[in-house]
């Protein structure tokens, strides 16, 4: 199956990646993508993993001194890989079941036979279906949802993720202003229906939607590894606490998701979909 999975991560991270991975081999042994892990100057293997370290900084000659934005990584990782559809993931989205690869080899081969569909999500946990679609199983997604590019786990064109980039933007900026600019491209993303797949039931890639929440351990990943075995000192990231934001924490969220350039480019996609 030619496909790519891209783990996208940064080094500070690397506390993941072994639990990470020891999940993986235990839950989708069927696998047949090239995995990339998008570290930025470390090396990384597991046993019995065939793992591609993209390295993106160190090959990009960025001074360890200085930090590549995350889109530049993701651009850079997304640029050394030498197929058309990519799995997007991330390294802290343990697995906590057999995934169903029989399912996502079928939806590699949709987007295989049409060439119209630049990406179809494979979890529940993320932009809301609005209509059906000619294809079995999958429906339009809402494209006037605030994350309608969605970082859970979803199959890519690689062309069309690389057009949504902008090598200044944060995470939470590329799926804010990038679904803006998916909409008023004119992008027409698929989702898996709810009646296929549900937060409580059946998963095609069942996984924690995420392990670390602004720094911090979601305490949903503690009896996940108490039961596989997977030590972890919890003390050096600590606990998210669910807290009410204070002013100047909302106005700072505010502020940080703010980009003049990006704001200058909706408005022009905007205006020009309407002509």
């Amino acid at each position: 199956m030619n496909y790519s999975i891209l783990i996208n991560t940064c080094d500070k991270f690397e506390d993941c990646w072994n639990p990470f991975f020891k999940l993986w081999s235990l839950y989708w042994k069927d696998c047949t993508g090239k995995v990339y892990l998008n570290t930025e100057y470390k090396d990384y293997s597991y046993p019995g993993l065939d793992i591609i370290a993209v390295k993106g900084c160190a090959a990009h000659g960025v001074p360890r001194n200085k930090r590549a934005t995350w889109s530049q990584c993701l651009k850079w990782a997304l640029e050394a890989m030498d197929t058309d559809i990519v799995l997007y993931m991330q390294e802290d989205y343990f697995l906590t079941g057999k995934v169903d690869n029989t399912m996502v080899e079928h939806f590699i081969n949709v987007m295989k036979q049409d060439n119209c569909i630049t990406c179809i999500q494979l979890t529940p946990a993320g932009i809301p279906p609005t209509t059906k679609a000619n294809i079995d199983k999958l429906w339009h997604s809402d494209n006037n949802h605030f994350s309608y590019v969605s970082c859970q786990a979803s199959l890519w064109r690689k062309e069309t993720m690389l057009s949504l980039i902008r090598e200044h933007e944060t995470a939470w900026n590329f799926e804010w202003w990038g679904s803006k600019r998916a909409k008023y491209m004119g992008y027409d993303f698929l989702t898996v229906g709810r009646d296929f797949v549900s937060l409580n039931g059946y998963q095609i890639i069942p996984y924690v939607f995420t392990g670390i929440i602004g720094g911090k351990w979601n305490k949903d990943v503690v009896a996940l590894f108490k039961e596989h075995g997977i030590e972890m000192d919890f003390s050096q990231r600590g606990f998210y606490e669910r807290k009410c934001p204070t002013v100047r924490q909302r106005i700072k969220t505010k502020m940080s998701v703010w980009k003049p350039k990006s704001v200058i480019e909706i408005l022009r996609l905007k205006y020009l979909s309407r002509k």
